[in-house]
């Protein structure tokens, strides 16, 4: 017998769930340094607890919405934009989790708002309690974001006066902007390629790794993709400039939204205009707006050369991984190539996602808003560096513009276990650690069999 679902059931389960990770997050978060608690201590191990116990019930929730999406009677998009809302809002509050980036964007905001290079410069230039909020990987890099976002956490820094916890506020303000952008624009980039902008909705903006990453982690990935989302949106309709002129503005938060430039094209051709016409408005289009922002930022263009910041030793992408195999058995067949193993795979992965965005534009040019996905994914896994909410830079336009369930139900899928891959605090696990996870998540998971359980009982009885 099925397990019955209504939205008002997944919305509470839900709720649930990023309560528990908020009430966690107090103790096990990526908490600001002073208050910060020993991985050992009750507190740390109990908060740790709490997250993934929240975090298997978000999921579940999540799984449980996608049937009811997938049903004869789906919810219609504004009552999922409401359910979006109820399981951010214990989210609001909570301290940054899952990654420490927010101090570092607090950093570099204060950095440009002292007219510190902050491409030249880690916030160790900066120095004070600021600086010492960033993760020591970080603190002597530059910024690899572009004019636009820095121009933004700088304003921030000054409306702030570099108060630690206002700051925090105003970062996540910033990220829920962009994903009520992205809420807004997948209802239409769904119904433009033919899919269910329910269904959109649910995969690209109700996932767990929206919530996890872009709402508790306040990542900039949220104001990319909201960027991207409205400008390609205003390229579908009659506004191809303004289109041109949005996207390049999410390019200038995070550079793989250039991209979406292609699709800009594409869709004025579709449209009428001549193959030459639409590229050349969209080059001065995002030629001209790369030059206003600049110059407004007062940055300059250092953004282009720190582009291979996020690349660290820790980071599990697959060339890096290649990298450090081939690295380990040069280093131990005595090859002086050893130290060239990590580089010569990065360069690999690059040119590789290279070769599969033009294989992919050659093939699914007729369908635009696909193939960016699909050309953003390439370059999410084939990059330098992985994150888990880098899977979010293909995945939002794959729900709108996929053209199967069963590429929904496979994206479905690698969000579930891709949010459960980061501990709240955001450094890496220990054998101690991976125990409490998983024991709040097997928590979890007997909490709601009993659920299930208890609602088949009076069915099953009144059928005996």
């Amino acid at each position: 017998m099925a397990f019955p679902v209504d939205l008002r059931r997944c919305q509470i389960l839900g709720l649930a769930g990023t309560a528990f990770l908020a009430a966690g997050g107090e103790t096990a978060g990526a908490l600001p340094v002073r208050d910060l608690l020993h991985p050992a201590s009750a507190g740390a191990a109990l908060g740790l607890v709490a997250v993934y116990f929240g975090l298997v019930l978000l999921i579940a929730a999540w799984a449980l919405l996608g049937r009811l999406v997938r049903g004869p009677r789906p919810p219609a998009p504004r009552a999922l934009l409401l359910v979006l809302a109820v399981w951010a809002t214990p989210l609001l509050l909570a301290p940054p989790l899952f990654s420490r980036d927010v101090y570092s964007y607090l950093a570099q905001g204060a950095m440009v708002d002292a007219h510190m290079d902050v491409y030249a410069h880690g916030p160790s230039q900066l120095g004070g309690p600021l600086a010492g909020e960033v993760a020591p990987l970080w603190r002597h890099t530059g910024a690899p974001y572009g004019p636009v976002f820095l121009a933004v956490a700088a304003a921030l820094s000054a409306l702030t006066s570099g108060e630690l916890p206002a700051g925090l506020f105003g970062m996540r303000l910033v990220a829920l902007a962009g994903v009520a952008l992205m809420a807004a624009a997948l209802p239409r980039l769904a119904r433009h390629s033919g899919a269910d902008p329910s269904a959109a909705l649910w995969l690209g903006a109700l996932n767990p790794l929206v919530l996890l990453h872009l709402v508790a982690g306040a990542h900039n990935d949220a104001v990319m993709l909201g960027l991207l989302g409205v400008g390609l949106v205003a390229a579908l309709g009659r506004w191809p400039i303004l289109g041109a002129v949005l996207v390049t503005l999410a390019a200038l938060v995070k550079a793989p939204a250039a991209l979406g430039l292609a699709a800009v094209v594409v869709l004025q051709v579709r449209a009428g205009r001549s193959m030459a016409k639409a590229l050349v408005t969209t080059a001065v289009a995002a030629a001209g707006t790369t030059v206003a922002a600049t110059a407004a930022a007062g940055t300059g263009y250092g953004w282009i050369g720190a582009l291979n910041t996020p690349v660290s030793p820790q980071n599990w992408a697959l060339t890096t991984l290649l990298g450090r195999a081939t690295r380990a058995l040069l280093e131990h067949l005595g090859s002086d190539l050893a130290p060239l193993a990590i580089p010569a795979w990065h360069t690999l992965g690059v040119v590789t996602a290279g070769v599969a965005i033009v294989l992919i534009w050659r093939r699914l040019r007729p369908r635009p808003l696909y193939a960016l996905g699909l050309s953003l994914a390439a370059v999410a896994a084939l990059g330098p560096a992985i994150r888990p909410w880098y899977a979010l830079w293909g995945l939002f336009l794959i729900a709108a513009a996929a053209p199967s369930t069963s590429v929904r139900h496979r994206m479905a899928a690698v969000t579930g276990v891709l949010a459960l891959c980061v501990l709240p605090g955001g450094g890496p696990a220990d054998t101690g650690q991976l125990v409490l996870a998983v024991s709040g998540g097997a928590l979890a998971v007997v909490v709601l069999w009993q659920a299930h359980q208890a609602e088949l009982a009076p069915a099953l009885g009144h059928t005996a």
